[in-house]
């Protein structure tokens, strides 16, 4: 990757901007150097336990004020996917999502979407899950995020339920979030930009960086949220590492921080 600083940026949530009910220190600031600058953003997340209105709210609760149409998710992107192929899915989703699939058909499914459905994970949906899918019904996976961080620490997402039922079933998921490709184009094609003028920014180095990576972004690892000493030992490719969205942002506009 060129040091060249990218001319626009993708920017994950939770873990970056905010972490449970709070705005991450300098985050507010970070974003508002952004807009003074006139560097284009997009919020790209595979926050699963949120709607899209939920996550607007979130966000300006927390001091953050974006458009609509900047806020690319995975569940819309799980939607627009079943939908466009007129899939009949089987929900095991959490229950805030429930009203955003309400409009697709369910009968006879054809489809098991998982997002991060939380307490609802029990054996008996699990088990549902798996007997549609060993029938032949088609496995749509919002994310395969292994965990997320809370303010009491981190907790199980959904992708260790969905490769278990990968394994249980002898299929493979279709993965409409991060590290799908389709989903990073979605956000880069509303930018107008080619691929290597974003620079993804993220907490999560496999699903954040390393899929930003593969899919031709840029890509630069916070050590907020989730992330773990070590974690940018598995990624492939050159990327920045800062310690948080504000040096990110320094850097970007030209603060010479030190490669990390």
């Amino acid at each position: 990757m060129s040091d060249t600083p990218p001319d626009a940026l993708l920017l994950d949530l939770s873990g970056v901007l905010y972490q449970g009910t709070r705005a991450l220190p300098g985050a507010q600031d970070a974003l508002r150097r952004l807009r003074d600058a006139g560097l284009p953003a997009r919020f790209v997340t595979n926050t699963s336990r949120r709607s899209h209105a939920q996550l607007l709210d979130d966000l300006r609760q927390r001091g953050f004020r974006i458009d609509p149409d900047e806020l690319f998710t995975a569940p819309r992107a799980a939607h627009d996917w079943l939908k466009a192929r007129g899939f009949r899915p089987w929900c095991l989703i959490h229950p805030d999502l429930r009203d955003d699939f309400s409009d697709l058909p369910g009968d006879d499914p054809d489809a098991v979407l998982i997002g991060d459905a939380g307490d609802d994970f029990t054996y008996a949906n699990l088990d549902r899950a798996f007997r549609l899918l060993h029938d032949g019904a088609e496995l749509v996976a919002m994310g395969v995020n292994r965990h997320f961080q809370l303010d009491d620490g981190l907790h199980l997402d959904a992708g260790p339920f969905v490769r278990a039922l990968e394994y249980a079933a002898h299929r493979t998921a279709t993965v409409t979030g991060k590290p799908a490709r389709a989903f990073f184009d979605q956000a880069v094609d509303s930018l107008g930009l080619p691929a290597d003028r974003v620079m993804m920014i993220g907490d999560d180095a496999a699903s954040d960086v390393q899929g930003a990576l593969d899919a031709g972004l840029q890509g630069c690892l916070v050590k907020t949220g989730k992330y773990r000493p070590g974690d940018e030992d598995g990624i492939r490719g050159t990327f920045w590492l800062e310690a948080d969205i504000g040096g990110a942002v320094a850097r970007v506009l030209g603060g010479g921080l030190d490669r990390g």
